[in-house]
């Protein structure tokens, strides 16, 4: 604040030095030395004010330099005797803390760490007002008249990356979903112990070319285009295939990436729908994904294993009543299934134009309960197309054909056939409202109608789900 009457004292010598614009040319030396006297006394009313503010300001608290700065009007050409304003009474505000070292890990755990909450709940109609209001052949749609939740979500996600190669996620899943992935006994010993748990691995990235990514725990199965999560689908009821296919594998899987343009996958797991085993033997996929081009990706899966129990089921009667946990069963069932499950899958996704996306999937099963069995048979392909309108509006449609030889995926030998039209809307980030109509048709009177142990061909449905979204994970879950 010193450098401020140095600068008026030299402003003023050289007024002192030179006559003043408006003065006469008539000026008398008399008439300067007053006037240059005035001047050194309004000078040092200056200074003196200036050194008094000086010295209240020394007496305050010293603030930071980015924040709480007195906001008080105080000019230093104030000549009035009118004391200065009072200091303003705003907290003044502490600067954030320097980031250090051991500031790093915590940094980067949350980069890689992502967490997702989804709410999934619909109303579905079915014109042949079903016995008990249920939608045959369903795995998530599969009440009329009802307003559902499908599934609420909670997904911690933390990547393995080359900077930190260790990562893992859990899906935590709620409601009507639950059942249908996880919660029957025909694939479970004890399906009140995971049902909750959709997904629970760990990962490992071993530095090993571009990164051999390493998976042990409870997985999705990537078997068939479709997957859980209703947002990243294009129809809200699944297709046949999903239905069918398994939903999730136990065990190991490694996945590397070959080149940009080619990924590979093992797996070494449980089974099908198997969290924990219910047989000796342990199931195997290899699994190949091509990009040949930017806008086209082709996948091709073969997984085969030994599918059937070889031992009693023993739901979970409630207190122990053997030296075993309940639920886990210690029956052989005699003789030995050693039948083979085979199914190769294969679909593609094509994107021509940014607002089309375009879908086929091919899907071939055999099944053997004994290895002397004539085995059943399953082969279905479907295709799925949609198409981005203006103001985050798409238009959708599915078609799919099951010739389903032994009753595998109805329990009867017979042709299915499904045709689906969908509508949707984005109504803001994180909230989508998906309407479809569906047809199901059979060669076989199959499916319910309203009146007890009378059949029909055909059922149609009409849905509207609801899925609302939240969390820092960007594109599919």
């Amino acid at each position: 604040m010193r450098a401020l009457p140095l600068a008026i004292c030299a402003a003023l010598s050289a007024t002192a030095a030179c006559p003043a614009h408006s003065q006469s040319s008539t000026s008398t030396p008399s008439d300067h030395t007053a006037e240059l006297k005035e001047l050194h006394q309004e000078l040092a009313r200056i200074s003196a004010r200036l050194t008094a503010l000086e010295a209240e300001s020394a007496r305050e608290p010293a603030s930071d330099s980015h924040a709480g700065r007195n906001t008080q009007n105080i000019s230093p050409l104030n000549t009035n005797d009118t004391p200065a304003m009072a200091p303003s009474s705003a907290p003044t505000q502490a600067e954030p803390p320097a980031l250090t070292a051991d500031d790093a890990p915590t940094l980067g755990f949350f980069r890689s760490t992502t967490l997702s909450i989804a709410v999934d709940g619909y109303y579905g109609y079915n014109f042949n007002a079903p016995v008990g209001r249920v939608n045959l052949l369903r795995t998530y749609d599969v009440t009329s008249n009802s307003f559902s939740l499908n599934q609420a979500n909670l997904i911690l996600e933390h990547l393995a990356t080359p900077l930190s190669r260790f990562g893992g996620r859990i899906d935590l899943q709620f409601g009507q979903a639950t059942e249908t992935l996880q919660g029957s006994s025909s694939n479970e010993q004890r399906p009140q112990v995971w049902r909750n748990l959709y997904q629970v691995y760990g990962s490992y990235l071993a530095p090993v070319g571009s990164g051999l990514q390493l998976d042990f725990g409870k997985f999705a199965s990537s078997l068939g285009n479709e997957g859980n999560y209703t947002k990243d689908q294009v129809a809200y009821s699944r297709a046949y295939s999903f239905n069918y296919l398994p939903f999730y594998h136990m065990g190991l899987r490694a996945n590397y990436n070959v080149s940009p343009k080619l990924n590979v996958a093992y797996w070494l797991v449980n089974g099908a729908n198997d969290t924990e085993d219910l047989n000796g033997f342990k199931s195997q996929a290899f699994l190949f994904t091509l990009k040949p081009a930017s806008t086209l990706a082709w996948t091709i899966n073969y997984y085969f294993g030994q599918e059937a129990r070889d031992v009693q089921t023993t739901l979970n009667p409630g207190l122990p009543t053997s030296p075993t946990q309940p639920g886990l069963p210690t029956t052989n069932i005699a003789p030995t299934p050693n039948g083979r499950e085979h199914i190769l899958d294969t679909y593609a996704t094509w994107q021509p134009t940014p607002k089309l996306t375009l879908i086929g999937e091919a899907d071939y099963v055999l099944n053997r309960t004994y290895a002397q069995q004539q085995p059943g048979r399953v082969v279905i392909g479907s295709f799925t197309g949609k198409y981005a309108l203006p103001r985050s509006w798409n238009i959708g449609a599915r078609a799919e054909y099951v010739d389903d030889r032994g009753g595998l995926f109805s329990g009867h030998t017979q042709a299915l056939k499904e045709g689906t039209v969908i509508l949707d809307h984005t109504f803001a980030p994180g909230f989508l409202a998906r309407a479809e109509y569906r047809r199901d048709w059979a060669n076989q009177q199959f499916f319910l109608s309203d009146t007890p142990n009378s059949l029909k061909h055909a059922q149609t449905t009409a849905t509207l789900g609801l899925v609302y979204w939240w969390g820092t994970k960007q594109g599919s879950w």
